[in-house]
């Protein structure tokens, strides 16, 4: 077979994948190139926890013989992914992002890391996350801080949880990843890494042994160079688990790719209300009322919305939430001064330390109740359209603790939405910025055919950062 020019870093999955099963790339060399990578820039960008070099070495000479005698076991055979340190593998160490658990050995394997492994994939290894997957900054106190792979002179935020994984995929140093989203965890990293996220509805994808934060609220999701590939990751990654309850009453998934190359003509999709435009930076604001004409010019019909609630009232309402539940879970680490745990973190889980139960309920039966007003606002809509984020990556040093950039992407989370982060334009200084589609509950396809309509229009998923 011919061999591939291509880099394989940067190759699309889907090629990637397409190159490996026609034998033009074997996963040998495919693996020794992300490794190489990892070793050439993670030193600076800090994305990886630990690499699982030697691991992922085998791995791949399994993959190779498999595919050449004939025994692939499916179209992403050999194909490599990193995965968020909240993530079981059975005997090594999750840490969760905190030096607490920095000798927790996985007592058992992820289902969704089960599910890659049934399709021969290869795990490269565990990226960094904010402590116990609590904040969107991306900031870790502890373990260190990814660096936003688009401004190599200054160390700028790379959104989090999820925030190896993104500095990972967008570097090139992993072809995928996944993140998981409580608030935000997986939209707020692609979004100013650059990235497609993908923030499942609950239920959607076993949360089996992953770390949780706010059970409620806890889902994984794809993060990927473009939707047509997380697209293609969401596809092996949802399903029935009988080790995760949600799963048993989510409704039956559409296949993402029946609908995805359908384009934008004929949606109806709402802008968001005039006055959610306050603290979006001008550059922010341009590049999304050029998405939406963008959209328009396929075909999509955009309309006004009034929304039920200011997407402000709706991130502290789901704050309350995941304080009261994951002060429930890991209050014991948090109250406990003897223990290393980040200065920013401690207090956001403390928050839940005074909420009365009393409240934490009440706070749910406003949840429900805001939930039916905001479907019915919904009603003939296709999707809501959004910034993900305010503004671009800000300098580390300029991250203030007490506040989240999780404005417009907790409301998903609190409303059990489902929602898509793609690229749609950078700053004056080369910093990406991200247009946010906001679907119904279950209703994934949808947000990926939007996504992609909106990548077949436009350039800018398939830029790199400079230098890399």
């Amino acid at each position: 077979m011919p061999a591939s020019n291509a880099d394989p870093c940067y190759l699309p999955v889907h090629r990637l994948a397409a190159d490996i099963a026609a034998r033009r790339l074997s996963p040998v060399d495919v693996v020794d190139a992300f490794l190489a990578r990892i070793a050439a820039h993670d030193p600076k960008l800090h994305a990886y926890i630990d690499v699982y070099a030697d691991d992922a070495r085998l791995a791949a000479e399994a993959a190779d013989m498999a595919i050449r005698a004939g025994h692939a076991v499916g179209p992403l055979h050999g194909v490599p992914i990193a995965l968020k340190d909240l993530i079981d593998l059975q005997g090594r160490i999750t840490t969760g992002g905190s030096p607490v658990w920095r000798e927790r050995r996985s007592p058992a394997t992820a289902t969704l890391a089960r599910r890659f492994f049934a399709q021969g994939m290869i795990v490269l290894g565990k990226t960094h996350t904010v402590e116990f997957a609590m904040g969107g900054w991306g900031t870790n106190q502890h373990f260190g801080t990814p660096w936003n792979p688009w401004d190599l002179a200054e160390h700028r935020t790379p959104g989090g949880s999820s925030s190896g994984t993104g500095v990972a995929v967008a570097s090139g140093m992993a072809p995928w990843g996944i993140g998981t989203d409580t608030g935000g965890s997986v939209r707020l990293p692609a979004s100013w890494c650059g990235l497609s996220g993908l923030k499942t509805t609950i239920g959607r994808v076993s949360a089996h042994g992953i770390l949780p934060l706010a059970p409620s609220l806890d889902t994984p999701g794809p993060m990927a160079r473009s939707v047509e590939d997380a697209a293609l990751l969401y596809s092996i990654m949802h399903g029935p688990d009988p080790l995760d309850p949600h799963t048993l009453s989510a409704p039956q998934a559409a296949d993402p790719f029946t609908s995805l190359r359908r384009g934008a003509r004929g949606l109806k999709l709402a802008r968001m209300p005039a006055a959610e435009r306050d603290g979006c930076t001008p550059e922010v604001l341009a590049a999304y009322d050029a998405a939406l004409d963008t959209l328009a010019r396929q075909g999509a019909e955009i309309v006004e919305i009034a929304l039920p609630c200011r997407f402000a009232d709706a991130t502290d309402m789901t704050g309350r939430i995941i304080g009261s539940e994951a002060y429930q879970l890991i209050g014991d680490l948090v109250d406990n001064p003897a223990l290393s745990i980040d200065e920013a973190v401690r207090p956001r889980i403390r928050l839940g330390r005074g909420i009365s139960a009393r409240d934490y309920l009440a706070a749910l039966a406003e949840r429900d109740a805001l939930k039916r007003r905001f479907l019915a606002a919904l009603d003939g809509i296709d999707a809501l359209l959004t910034p993900t984020t305010q503004t671009a990556a800000i300098r580390v040093a300029a991250v203030d603790q007490t506040t989240t950039p999780a404005h417009f992407t907790r409301l998903v989370n609190l409303l059990e939405l489902c929602a898509l982060a793609v690229p749609n334009g950078f700053t004056a200084t080369g910093l990406p910025i991200s247009l946010h589609i906001v679907c119904r509950p279950y209703d994934e396809a949808t947000a990926l055919q939007i996504g992609w309509a909106y990548q077949q229009a436009t350039d800018w998923h398939e830029h790199r950062p400079p230098g890399l």
